[in-house]
């Protein structure tokens, strides 16, 4: 299993539904959370079944639950039904796009629903970080790259082009959209 990167057409996919929970859908899931752990500097925080050159509705993501623990979770199914006025502005990366970010306004609160793994239905409200991956990763299965957003809202594109002797991150600035 490989990320699929830009331009390839794959992530431009309508995703559909997932009719059942299988075994195979599992193991993909499994693999999905593996594959995504191996991405350290920038960390991997989500994958779509369309970075993976997949058709069906679902993703994997860090969620940081109540107690303020991370853990990956599989959202199959997935839906955003509602979206708070609220927004905030947050430096967003995609591991499809690699080595390029940008500024991307965000919803702090999403009401959505999803089917775990199990095939148990849950609706919830999301705040904060967990809004913001949720957004991402739905975006990528309807198609939605976050540079589209990026345009969208006339921000900035930013390059990492390497880190300077402290190690901290530089980026050229790539201009507004």
């Amino acid at each position: 299993m490989i990320v699929i990167v830009a331009p390839n057409t794959r992530l431009r996919v309508q995703t559909k539904p997932i009719k059942k929970t299988t075994s195979a859908l599992l193991n993909t899931l499994k693999e999905m959370i593996k594959l995504t752990q191996t991405f350290k500097d920038p960390e991997g925080v989500g994958l779509a079944s369309t970075q993976i050159g997949l058709e069906e509705s679902f993703f994997v993501a860090k969620m940081i639950d109540q107690d303020g623990k991370e853990e990956f979770k599989a959202f199959i199914n997935p839906q955003i039904l509602s979206l708070g006025k609220r927004a905030k502005k947050y430096f967003e990366g995609c591991l499809s796009i690699p080595k390029y970010f940008g500024d991307v306004n965000r919803s702090l609160i999403a009401k959505v629903t999803y089917q775990d793994e199990n095939g148990q239905a849950h609706t919830k409200t999301i705040k904060g970080v967990n809004a913001w991956i949720f957004q991402h990763e739905m975006d990528h299965l309807n198609g939605v790259l976050f540079v589209d957003k990026v345009l969208q809202q006339h921000g900035k594109m930013y390059k990492f082009t390497g880190k300077d002797k402290a190690g901290t991150d530089i980026f050229e600035v790539e201009g507004s959209l």
